[in-house]
């Protein structure tokens, strides 16, 4: 069993030093995972001194069990005292501090993100969020009329909303790819994928995660699928990135977009885009580049005056995560589901919306429907009567509730929904009827 102190001395040491010293954040990334000694993913799973200490380093309201970070997540303390400290300081003399100071910073972080994806910093841009990443790509593409999108009935509305104003304007044509729920076999997704391929496809766009219910889809098999066939291969990595462990090598993608205010704990609007460099020069960015910088990643970042606070105070979340360790957080992650589920799965109006059996189709978020309820009521009746928040999900093909836990959740915690879903499932709580 580590220790806290142990734990919290590897935190410092991956700290502000470790990020802007001389040696490169592309560089450490090969040994902070480790840097745990004795801490195994499985045994860390269950190690509550060890959780406890992870537990602390959020200043997060106890008062409401929180099972919506999905969505978006707290930040660690450091990392909101990190913003809190560029931002001050930017305000100290703006012009100086902000575009001669801090805004050369990026590189570091740039080169810390590259790392964890296991890429080449000039492939890596820092955005927003998933959705601007990836509409970068969805909007800057050169695609003519007639011209086929397959994508899917799961995937992010946002991202559908993009591709079709894309077609309202462009004449693309969007085919929407429809799959079972739950995934039982993951080969069912790829043979709907491919038998919607038709000679005009020229790009596929799906999920690594899906939003809804947290299913992960077989991403490397499709973008293989894409690339024997000369189609463009699109990735929305927003549930993905620093959730469970993979690298670009894992999914072989052309384009990879994500948030780092969801499960990479960073400072709420940043997202990170992932282009192959020989692609990079195919996508016109939202807002307007020089020619010169047609084949720069950096294109995709000129966006104006913009806080440099946010994306520098990603090199603590960055420090953060290489020290937990996606295997470890994984493991936590996927513990404290299994807490809750076994509890509930063999009561006879439960009902989940992936293959819970297999590790491998769902990590930190989970959709359970209990039948006979409204999904939104009794999302109102937990937080009313229970003091636990969570998110309905409502599909023309499903419903459900969105369930996702993350580091600092306590099992005490976990067990207060799985009572409270027990009585849910058990009785007849009119207030939650469907």
């Amino acid at each position: 069993m580590i220790s806290r102190r142990t734990l919290l001395q590897t935190l410092a040491a991956a700290g502000p030093t470790a990020l802007f010293g001389s040696q490169s954040l592309h560089a450490v990334t090969h040994w902070l995972p480790t840097a745990l000694p004795g801490v195994a993913a499985g045994d860390a799973a269950r190690d509550e001194d060890f959780w406890r200490t992870v537990q602390e380093g959020f200043a997060v309201d106890r008062t409401i069990v929180n099972l919506n970070n999905g969505g978006v997540s707290p930040s660690p303390r450091t990392v909101q005292d990190a913003f809190r400290r560029y931002t001050e300081q930017a305000n100290t003399m703006p012009a100086y501090e902000m575009w001669r100071h801090q805004e050369p910073q990026v590189e570091s972080i740039r080169e810390g993100l590259a790392g964890m994806y296991a890429v080449s910093p000039e492939e890596v841009a820092i955005t927003r969020n998933a959705s601007e990443a990836l509409q970068h790509v969805q909007l800057g593409l050169n695609l003519q009329r007639g011209d086929e999108v397959l994508t899917t009935t799961h995937d992010y509305p946002r991202m559908l909303t993009a591709w079709d104003q894309r077609s309202r304007r462009d004449g693309v044509v969007i085919v929407k790819v429809k799959f079972p729920t739950p995934l039982m076999r993951k080969r069912d997704f790829i043979d709907a994928i491919e038998a919607a391929i038709t000679p005009r496809t020229k790009v596929i766009h799906i999920s690594h995660v899906v939003f809804l219910t947290g299913q992960i889809l077989p991403v490397r098999e499709v973008c293989e699928l894409a690339r024997k066939r000369g189609i463009i291969s699109i990735v929305d990595g927003a549930h993905s990135f620093a959730h469970f462990p993979f690298t670009q090598d894992d999914l072989q993608c052309d384009y990879f977009g994500t948030s780092l205010h969801k499960w990479f704990v960073g400072p709420i609007g940043t997202g990170m885009l992932f282009a192959k460099r020989d692609r990079i020069a195919d996508v016109w960015p939202l807002m307007a580049a020089p020619k010169e910088m047609d084949a720069n990643i950096r294109k995709f970042e000129e966006i104006g005056t913009h806080p440099a606070a946010v994306h520098n105070a990603l090199g603590e979340a960055i420090a953060f995560n290489l020290a937990l360790g996606t295997e470890r957080k994984a493991a936590r992650l996927r513990y404290l589901h299994s807490l809750w589920q076994d509890q509930v799965r063999d009561l006879p109006r439960i009902k989940f919306l992936t293959n819970i059996d297999d590790e491998s189709n769902q990590c930190g978020l989970r959709l359970v429907h209990i039948e006979g309820t409204d999904p939104g009521k009794l999302s109102s009746w937990l937080l009313d009567k229970h003091r636990i928040f969570t998110v309905s999900i409502g599909h023309e093909d499903f419903k459900g509730l969105r369930v996702a836990p993350s580091v600092y959740t306590t099992t005490a915690e976990i067990e207060r929904f799985a009572q409270a879903m027990k009585i849910a499932a058990s009785t007849d709580v009119k207030e939650i009827a469907g």
